[in-house]
């Protein structure tokens, strides 16, 4: 979000443009509002947020099936001995209660869970 690269910004926008519905988790949607008034908050950061929600179609909900699924991941991780972070685990359970992909540049986290479907728009 802070750097804006240009590729994301144009991947955005191209699937906006082709109908493609863009969502985003609660989870993350929750992140980012402390992001903008965190110890790094800065006066743009609300704005930036608030143009990136325009071309989101909705705000996934923090469902039982995300509990679910979050708790799958966890185990599965635990039991490899390669934990996440809750929140990490957190998205990659909505994505995958919703049956959505899940875009990121953080994918070294993220490869290792079974069945979420990853893209990486900068990369």
């Amino acid at each position: 979000m802070r750097n804006r690269p240009k590729e994301v910004l144009d991947k955005l926008i191209s699937l906006v443009s082709k109908r493609n519905k863009i969502v985003i988790s609660a989870i993350t949607y929750s992140e980012l509002r402390y992001g903008a008034i965190g110890k790094k908050a800065s006066p743009k950061h609300n704005i930036i947020i608030d143009e990136f929600m325009e071309r989101i179609d909705s705000v996934l909900a923090w469902d039982k099936d995300s509990v679910d699924e979050s708790a799958k991941i966890k185990k599965h991780l635990s039991d490899l001995g390669t934990p996440i972070g809750i929140n990490d685990i957190a998205i990659a359970g909505n994505a995958i209660a919703t049956d959505c992909i899940l875009v990121t540049n953080n994918t070294s986290e993220f490869i290792r869970i079974p069945n979420l479907i990853i893209q990486d728009w900068v990369n």
